[in-house]
């Protein structure tokens, strides 16, 4: 059957998140691995009252096709937003509505990826990058993040091959949970200005920030090279699969394109759900009470981690988000350590689906947004166990 399938599928990875969370539906596990936000904190009884409004403020028409580039109404609150956020002005005409940030990265390989164009990618880096951009076929210039930021001398020497496109999540990476500092942000930026290189800033958890002060968005560092992507769906819900990105106009035109080559448009009624719902609530105060829940379960993990890891395990120190990365000493695999944890009921995300060539590793991820204090210190403690238990 190999002969039947597009050499463009071939090399891309399935998502080991999507195999492990199987195992979750499992109530019985306490899981560390999904990247999912925290269902009791959805507004569920806000989004009833907008439901029902909805169809007697626009009737019909959001049972109908709209727009390929999204609803204007909608894009006028996210550019008003983002001038609250980080003082730049952007013309709704330069935001694209997509289904999930995720769409937004097919849409950009599909529109500026030609088989072999270098890419420069985090490593670790967001798994959903690689499988979207993997279809591509590019090649892949892995540079490391760490709580430094992106290691500017390996940038510089991934830049050697004009890479066509960066891809970051500069705000508490998926995985590592780390932030970029302003002076390595600069950095970065100095590396890319007068390059015809395209940085994509990809923020779905830019404003889950906890601790710390916020840093500046390189759209403000490089006006030019920047390409933003945009979600709502941490900050309200991720079912509606609502995103967006934010791009210079003449390549909105070839997004645009490709959007209607994809899906014609996103879903016009979720579209006028979100922005009703935006209209008739205080998001800020919502947004203000998923940074007070999560900020409570990291605490909870860290004192976990610190009472119940050996003191050889090292790990982030995430200032919002919803993971934090942590390595174990030497070579010891955590893929292993997986496979003793399953057996006591707890589970997480081993290290090496982050990286491009998928090498078995010491690191991992474990999510925090989804467990109350209480079960987080029971699962860390289960998984100190396992630690020990592989370490000796």
């Amino acid at each position: 059957m190999d002969s039947i399938f597009a050499d463009r599928i071939a090399d891309v990875p399935r998502s080991f998140i999507r195999e492990i969370l199987k195992v979750a539906l499992d109530h019985t596990y306490i899981s560390f691995a999904g990247g999912l936000p925290n269902r009791d904190l959805f507004p569920i009884v806000e989004l009833q009252k907008v439901a029902a409004k909805v169809f007697d403020i626009f009737g019909r028409d959001v049972l109908q096709y709209s727009s390929s580039e999204g609803f204007p109404g909608l894009k006028e609150i996210i550019a008003r937003r983002y001038f609250q956020k980080i003082g730049v002005k952007i013309p709704i005409e330069q935001i694209l509505i997509t289904t999930g940030s995720q769409q937004g990265l097919d849409l950009l390989g599909k529109s500026l990826l030609n088989d072999g164009d270098p890419l420069v990618i985090e490593e670790p880096g967001y798994l959903g990058a690689i499988q979207a951009f993997s279809l591509y076929k590019p090649e892949f210039l892995p540079v490391p993040v760490d709580d430094s930021g992106m290691d500017v001398k390996r940038l510089k020497q991934a830049m050697r091959k004009k890479p066509k496109l960066i891809y970051t999540v500069p705000n508490f990476s998926n995985p590592s949970g780390i932030t970029y500092p302003e002076e390595n942000r600069y950095a970065v930026a100095g590396v890319i200005e007068g390059t015809g290189t395209l940085l994509i800033e990809d923020d779905p958890y830019g404003e889950i920030r906890f601790a710390g002060s916020p840093q500046p968005s390189f759209l403000t560092l490089l006006p030019r090279n920047t390409i933003l992507l945009g979600t709502f769906s941490k900050i309200i819900a991720p079912g509606f699969r609502l995103g967006w990105i934010v791009a210079p106009e003449a390549i909105m035109d070839k997004l645009i394109v490709a959007k209607q080559a994809s899906d014609l448009n996103t879903t016009y009624y979720l579209q006028a759900l979100i922005y009703q719902y935006l209209q008739d609530n205080d998001i800020e105060a919502h947004i203000r009470l998923i940074r007070e829940c999560y900020g409570r379960q990291l605490r909870a993990m860290l004192e976990g981690i610190k009472e119940y890891f050996p003191p050889t395990v090292t790990h982030t120190h995430p200032e919002g988000g919803m993971f934090i990365w942590a390595a174990l000493p030497g070579d010891a695999s955590t893929r292993k350590l997986l496979d003793i944890a399953v057996k006591d009921k707890v589970i997480f995300v081993p290290g090496d689906p982050f990286y491009i060539n998928r090498r078995e590793t010491n690191t991992m991820r474990l999510n925090f947004s989804c467990m109350d204090e209480a079960m987080t210190k029971t699962g860390i403690e289960r998984l100190g166990k396992a630690i020990k238990t592989l370490l000796g």
